[in-house]
């Protein structure tokens, strides 16, 4: 049995990163380890987060113990929690890492709790390198990877940004694990009912926070696209703005599909999730820059076939036209693929592809190549 310390966002906080790290660490505690997880008294000071809140609005559901500790911008925090988590002397400690922001905390962290001479730092990588860059990413993100015993990242897009960093620690790759955790799939007219939809017509689902990067904009242009004029076909955008809402409203004016979006732009709680995959046909994710995505293991969990660029990560997760599409950011191939999937009624193929592939997505593999880092780690010169 080993002490496993994660630390990451978790609740009370809310959003994918902190669902993965509360996932995992109750993975952890399955497999029959001593979990605990440290997390954010402040992860972003207000000024810099687009949202309306980072608070959970859920009961914690979390098994493992949750303290809340982790203050990312005053560095006499880091260095108490830091001698604090020194004297635990855990045998692992795992840094969740998705932004350099992070980067002097948790590097200032690790450089103290490793003076004990007994704990192994881990990070888990969800990025790098950020998708909206910013002058300094490069350098902050080199403070935390020096602090860093070994790395699991999440993709072979982010592995490449690693290496770009010329150092030699030991890597290891596993795809991001399925977001299980949100019960079962609906009937389609129950998940209709609940979310006020018209059963007359099919839906794509643009779901998550509507970022600049992850091309909302291509999903609207491809609506427009004549080719889909003859579908009965609405697009539902379920997700709090990150960017400016105004310009996608004017597209959509602009584009004249106002009548064929649908716009919840509040953060969508673990509760309505199911609803939302489950009247959805197709989830469309026309990214412009990715390295993995959390909502594509969401659609995994409910067997609905997915509309991918290829653009970082992605490709790897969605074999073509088998459990969906990788498309160019062409917005009339991403139009192409949707009418061919409604054309071809290809839901029913998909679903069944997508059932057998998301066994590799387990949680359990997902330790295993954790527990074959920490074997490369002790091996390590």
């Amino acid at each position: 049995m080993r002490k496993i310390i994660v630390i990451g966002p978790a609740y009370p906080l809310r959003g994918g990163i902190a669902a993965f790290t509360e996932r995992l660490s109750d993975e952890l505690f399955k497999q029959g380890n001593d979990v605990s997880i440290e997390t954010y008294s402040l992860q972003y000071p207000k000024f810099l987060f687009p949202g309306k809140t980072q608070l959970s609005t859920e009961e914690n559901t979390s098994k493992v113990p949750i303290q809340v500790s982790l203050n990312s911008i005053n560095p006499f925090n880091w260095i108490r929690m830091g001698k604090r988590l020194k004297k635990a002397k855990p045998d692992i400690v795992i840094f969740k890492y998705w932004i350099p922001f992070m980067a002097p905390a948790l590097g200032t962290l690790a450089r103290i709790i490793k003076k004990n001479k007994a704990t192994k730092c881990i990070a888990l990588a969800h990025n790098i390198l950020p998708h909206e860059k910013r002058i300094g990413d490069r350098r902050l993100s080199k403070y935390f990877i020096k602090a860093m015993d070994g790395f699991l990242v999440l993709s072979e897009s982010v592995k490449k940004d690693l290496e770009s960093f010329n150092f030699k620690k030991p890597v290891r790759i596993s795809s991001h694990p399925l977001y299980d955790h949100f019960g079962e799939l609906l009937k389609r007219e129950e998940a209709l009912r609940i979310l006020q939809l018209d059963t007359d017509y099919n839906y794509l689902l643009f779901f998550g926070f509507i970022r600049e990067y992850k091309g909302l904009d291509l999903a609207l242009k491809a609506l427009a696209s004549t080719k889909l004029k003859d579908l009965k076909l609405k697009l539902i955008v379920a997700g709090e703005f990150y960017s400016e809402a105004k310009s996608y409203h004017d597209l959509v004016n602009k584009l004249s599909i106002s009548d064929r979006v649908i716009f919840h732009s509040d953060f969508i709680s673990d509760s309505l999730v199911p609803a939302y995959f489950s009247a959805a046909d197709l989830i469309v994710q026309p990214y412009k820059d990715a390295t993995q995505s959390g909502v594509t293991q969401i659609a995994y969990h409910f067997n609905k076939p997915i509309l991918v660029t290829n653009v970082g990560g992605l490709p790897e997760l969605v074999p073509h036209k088998k459990a969906g599409y990788v498309s160019s950011l062409d917005t009339e191939e991403i139009a192409s693929y949707i009418l061919d999937f409604f054309k071809e009624k290809r839901e029913k193929e998909f679903s069944a592809n997508i059932f057998d592939l998301k066994k590799k997505y387990s949680w359990k593999l997902f330790v295993e190549r954790f527990n074959e880092l920490i074997t490369d780690i002790e091996s390590f010169k």
